[in-house]
């Protein structure tokens, strides 16, 4: 029976890579979301991201897939970093990233700025920003810290395609519908400007820069976007569950500003959930088509049961390796393509279907949600 034709991919939400040599084990330690050691004996390409990259990598230079992971670390040095990074960025054959900007180093080296990046992958690269990098940037006094913030946020965002905020790793998605007073926001702000961190951590602060997002984003006709499931051990997991954003999605609702909810497994069914009950809410797969490994299919299929086909997105939230861009794009045309040839097999969708569901997911919605 046919597949469907692969779509031409929008990665709608990833960071840039490092491009210099890296050693076995910091390379190693990007495969997994934890920023501890591995435990002794322990490896993370002995997971189901580390058979992807075993699978999908190594013919990108010159090595059979399943190669074992000491030998493709040893190809890779020898064709040096620059070469190895070209070629992966290549062989995934992405058409434009949407590249949050929030983060600028990864294993103790800088990531490629945007132009690097866009010139080593041969493909367009627009800007996300970070929310909460954008604020910790923020010096004003506290009364005027409100002000300030949008006013810094605007600017930041006015050349971007996204407003993204982590949130849910500062402390957690259950936001209040009510904006808080200016008058907490003001003796939050002061405690936190006292204390000379750059990382807002209060919730009353928080919550003010998300509706200060939203705001923005309604000026400027732009996304924002959110994190929301697992990630490193920064977060909580119970608190980045999508289905505590419910009480902000229908408050902020009435702004029109799309919300994309980014990741989400293991609750990307409440995300999918989402998705279906508001017209403003869209999702994503994100790293997880990655993280799953040869059960990506089954993940893809649970957020499809609910998902509108015109609210899902494609991204690989790929950070810091190359490989992660080509192994994010492999298991998602091979997890969409395994569901889809199963769907027509079974009766459940045309070929037709299939094909549109491929180009909306693929890319078709992007281009849409963020007018590129």
């Amino acid at each position: 029976m046919a597949r469907p034709q692969e779509p031409s991919l929008v990665d709608h939400h990833c960071h840039s890579v490092v491009a210099v040599e890296l050693t076995d084990e910091a390379l190693a330690g990007l495969l997994t979301e934890s920023d501890r050691p591995p435990a002794p004996g322990c490896s993370p390409f002995d997971s189901a991201l580390g058979l992807a990259v075993r699978r999908w990598c190594p013919p990108a230079l010159g090595l059979p897939a399943h190669t074992p992971a000491a030998d493709y670390l040893a190809r890779r040095r020898e064709l040096g970093a620059a070469e190895a990074t070209g070629r992966l960025l290549a062989a995934a054959g992405l058409d434009t990233l949407l590249v949050d900007t929030g983060l600028t180093a990864a294993a103790g080296q800088e990531l490629l700025p945007p132009a690097g990046l866009a010139e080593a992958a041969g493909a367009s690269v627009r800007e996300v920003v970070r929310l909460e990098s954008v604020a910790g940037a923020v010096a004003s006094g506290a009364g005027d810290w409100p002000r300030a913030v949008a006013q810094a946020l605007g600017s930041a965002a006015a050349g971007a395609v996204a407003v993204k905020s982590v949130l849910a790793y500062r402390h957690g998605l259950a936001v209040p519908a009510e904006r808080p007073s200016t008058a907490a926001v003001v003796a939050a702000a002061g405690a936190h400007l006292r204390a000379g961190s750059d990382r807002p951590a209060d919730p009353v602060l928080l919550h003010h820069l998300l509706w200060t997002a939203v705001d923005v984003c309604a000026d400027l006709g732009l996304p924002l976007q959110l994190h929301t499931g697992f990630g490193d051990p920064d977060l909580t997991l119970h608190r980045a569950d999508p289905s505590l954003l419910t009480d902000f999605v229908r408050a902020a609702e009435p702004s029109g500003v799309p919300l994309v909810l980014l990741h989400g497994y293991p609750y990307h069914r409440q995300a999918a959930w989402l998705a279906q009950a508001f017209p403003t809410v869209y999702t994503d797969l994100g790293l997880t088509a990655s993280y799953t490994g040869p059960r990506v299919a089954a993940v893809l299929g649970e957020m499809l049961e609910l998902a509108p086909f015109g609210k899902m997105l494609f991204s690989t939230d790929a950070y810091g390796l190359p490989e992660l861009y080509l192994v994010g794009t492999c298991q998602f045309r091979y997890g969409l393509g395994v569901l889809l040839a199963d769907w027509l097999a079974d009766g459940a969708c045309s070929a037709a279907d299939a094909e549109r569901v491929t180009r909306l997911v693929g890319g078709d919605n992007a281009r849409r949600l963020y007018a590129l």
